[in-house]
């Protein structure tokens, strides 16, 4: 091939690729400008607008009106400039060298994206003041359509604003929890003085709030905003605005340094404050929309008399009797036909000041015992056609956690010998619980739990008997949210419904969308009903017996956490019947209901009659909710038969025995019961069935660091 030849394709290619290349740019730009011209017009009115969502029940009555709490706007010329230092140096340290894009950021944002395989953002802080004035914040609308708009928005901002007009806009319109928009409104309600009179500190914190400002709340979330507070302060040192000495001294000062008092301001009830807080979480989620710094009306499925109701049997006497005003509750009530959560709330005694704080009834950080066995273990067993009737023969006698050395202990430490499956769950055994486990295999039962709403890292043995988990993740774990959907499944017939608590959003540009979950078939119908027919007994004449009402078919399992030895020995201290969580979930055919019962501090224990109160509240408000509308039994589904008080599948192949011959193993077996496995050892708590004579003694196995003697 000679010269000519290769210099005459190498042009022609020259020319093909720069013919593509301005194509693109054509294309481009076109695409772009066809982008921006959907885009919203920009006003001021809008920048400066007091936003306000109206927050409606289940029965289209208006509960709350957020955003028309608290707002003091503040001029630019009485901004501190330290405010301003630290406002750049978290959100945007090339603010006043950009003309609203910054293509430095954005593309270091590209390179940190490649590297971790993750999503971080590029926007600068004019484009997080047109976000949070015109778009949603949610992954799912992160298109280029949405980012050509406001990239455009924020190029035609910096043409009409100056750059403290833009900070003014910002600091006036961010969201700084608590019901206080706007950086002015914080300072004055937090400690009492305007902007230009706080610390560094004081202001760094203010500053690092917007991005999260209810994680970051320094009366709900000390450690988290102290954190937050010194990042701040150290990129604020990294960009030149702080001295070595002025940093020292700032991350020194107590985060509640100058904090006073919140006074009350709320539009809405305090019994409603837990329930918002998670409306507002699940309209982000669904939308990518803060309803507190975006209008709009969104309908939830609350039903207000139900909420007031809890409220008052958590906070007064007339319902349940509480051995003090410090053992907190924490409980979900949902309905099983479709996952509506008709009501919440995260403890007793809330302070009426602090909104959206923490709300103990979504959270995993504490153990929910025995309520974890019916479906990590004897559901997945029946399911998988591992268990073929509720008479199924199973042995409650010394035995290992799988692989280990380690013994599996009953709360009495003592065994039943040969018992029914169904008399394994109305006693509350942990043997068979944990060789139940190891039958059906972590990775089935991991896959099981996923399906109804909980998802665990790593499944262990120790998990047949409690929620524990390492991870300190709300993803993972166990919550009164999440128990109480799960255990909806066992009564609609075997379908998993998502908790939900929106059903209907109107924007604020008039366009509506209505959210619900469909459901998905966690388990098949007739697993669903043997569960439902053996927790019923738990009920009648098990360990829930303080839930029972006999006019009304029921369903449910106890839970008690407990002490290491360790615990016990150091910080407990006593020979009592002592626990750190006491729990019970129970349902009808029309409302599911988990409840948690614990001190905050979880090294206080509850003991006496404080193992009777999450039965007690479950009582009182299921009696509440069916006393005029009567949900009824459970009907039997194909594929099932009953002999006696069992149910058996069809065609099954039981190692079923007589009772006679049941009662005959278990007395020679047993140490600790009497002639009949039916009935309870001696107690004096009939709501746990816990023996006073045996405290609560723990073991860990060497691979499964989760509690024993779960009842």
């Amino acid at each position: 091939m000679n010269k000519q030849l290769i210099w005459r394709i190498a042009k022609y290619l020259g020319i093909a690729f720069l013919s593509a290349f301005i194509v693109s740019i054509l294309i481009g730009g076109s695409v772009f400008f066809y982008y921006v011209s959907k885009a919203p017009e920009l006003s001021e009115s809008k920048l400066v607008a007091t936003t306000s969502s109206k927050i409606y029940d289940s029965k289209n009555e208006l509960i709350a009106d957020l955003g028309a709490e608290r707002r003091e706007n503040i001029q630019s010329n009485e901004i501190p400039i330290e405010l301003v230092n630290a406002i750049v140096s978290i959100e945007d340290h090339r603010f006043f060298n950009h003309r609203g894009i910054d293509s430095i950021r954005i593309l270091g944002a590209f390179l940190r994206n490649l590297r971790s395989n993750g999503l971080q953002g590029g926007s600068t802080l004019t484009q997080q003041l047109i976000k949070l004035t015109y778009f949603s914040t949610s992954t799912a609308d992160q298109t280029i359509a949405r980012k050509a708009q406001e990239a455009w928005l924020a190029l035609q901002l910096e043409r009409t604003a100056t750059k403290q007009e833009i900070l003014t806009y910002y600091i006036n319109k961010v969201y700084m929890s608590n019901g206080n928009y706007g950086m002015q409104t914080a300072a004055k309600n937090y400690y009492g003085k305007d902007l230009k009179d706080l610390s560094i500190p004081q202001l760094a914190l203010l500053a690092g709030m917007p991005q999260a400002p209810n994680q970051y709340d320094p009366y709900s979330h000390p450690e988290e905003a102290e954190s937050r507070r010194n990042l701040v302060l150290s990129e604020m040192q990294k960009q030149g605005y702080l001295t070595a000495e002025q940093y020292e001294t700032a991350i020194n000062t107590p985060i509640t340094d100058g904090l006073q008092s919140l006074k009350a301001s709320n539009t809405y009830p305090p019994y409603l404050d837990n329930y918002l807080k998670e409306v507002i979480d699940q309209v982000e989620q669904e939308t990518g929309y803060n309803l507190l710094t975006t209008g709009m009306e969104v309908y939830t499925n609350v039903d207000q008399d139900v909420q007031k109701r809890l409220w008052d049997v958590y906070n007064t006497d007339e319902y349940v009797d509480y051995p003090d005003a410090d053992l907190q509750a924490a409980s979900t009530i949902v309905d099983v036909s479709n996952g509506k959560v008709i009501a919440q709330l995260g403890s007793r005694h809330q302070s009426s000041n602090v909104s959206f704080g923490i709300n103990q009834a979504v959270e995993t950080n504490r153990d929910w015992g025995s309520t974890m066995k019916p479906i990590t273990d004897y559901a997945p067993a029946l399911e998988y056609d591992i268990y073929d009737s509720t008479a199924y023969m199973l042995k409650d006698v010394p035995y290992n956690y799988p692989g280990t050395n380690t013994p599996v202990y009953n709360w009495d430490r003592g065994y039943f010998g040969n018992i029914t499956l169904q008399t394994a769950i109305q006693q509350s055994r942990n043997v068979p619980a944990v060789e139940t486990l190891d039958k059906v295999g972590l990775d089935k039962a991991k896959s099981f739990l996923s399906g109804l709403g909980i998802d665990y890292p790593t499944l262990v043995y120790a998990n047949a008997i409690s929620s524990n988990t390492t991870e300190s993740n709300r993803k993972y774990g166990a919550s009164s949210e999440k128990m109480a959907a799960a255990y909806a499944a066992f009564a609609n017939g075997g379908i998993y419904h998502k908790p939900m608590y929106i059903n209907k959003i109107i924007f604020s540009d008039g366009s509506s969308k209505e959210f619900s979950n469909p459901g998905t078939r966690a388990m098949k119908e007739t697993t669903a009903y043997m569960m439902t027919e053996m927790m019923k007994t738990v009920l009648t004449s098990g360990t829930g017996r303080g839930a029972y009402m006999s006019w009304l078919p029921q369903a449910g399992k106890t839970g008690t956490s407990n002490y290491t030895d360790e615990e016990i020995e150091n910080y407990i201290k006593t020979s009592q019947l002592v626990a750190p969580d006491e729990l019970f979930v129970g349902y009808t055919r029309k409302y599911s209901m988990a409840v948690w019962t614990g001190y905050s501090n979880r090294l206080t224990p509850v003991i006496g009659d404080g193992f009777r109160v999450a039965a007690n509240i479950y009582r009182s408000m299921m009696e509440y909710l069916s006393e005029d509308d009567h949900p009824g039994d459970w009907t039997m589904p194909e594929g099932l038969y009953r002999r006696g008080e069992y149910v058996f599948k069809n065609g099954a192949r039981s190692n079923w025995v007589t009772q006679t011959t049941q009662t005959t193993t278990t007395t020679e077996t047993s140490s600790t019961t009497s002639e009949n496995t039916t009935s309870l050892p001696e107690i004096t708590n009939p709501s746990t069935g816990q023996n006073p004579t045996n405290p609560n003694l723990n073991q860990n196995p060497q691979q499964n660091p989760a509690p024993q003697g779960q009842q």
